[in-house]
């Protein structure tokens, strides 16, 4: 049994080949892999940038809601 993997050109896709012992098609077009990739990561810091923003407004809130607290119990010492 031969260990080297065969690929074979997929009919009306220039950029297809199946790999014979996986049966996997495999896109060979490295620059459209590469812009593929190049989005993904561009998603993923938007989704991290969002994803810190939203900490961000969180602890905002929760100081807030701190400083509120305090600010009822300096009022409630005075009355």
């Amino acid at each position: 049994m031969s260990n080297t993997t065969e690929r074979l050109k997929v009919e009306e896709y220039d950029d297809l080949v199946r790999d014979t012992k996986s049966l996997a098609v495999i896109n060979t077009n490295l620059s459209a892999y590469n812009k593929a990739k190049e989005r993904a990561d561009a998603a993923q810091r938007e989704r991290d940038e969002l994803r810190n923003a939203t900490r961000e407004i969180n602890n905002i809130k929760c100081e807030m809601h701190e400083i509120k607290d305090l600010l009822t119990q300096l009022v409630n010492k005075e009355n």
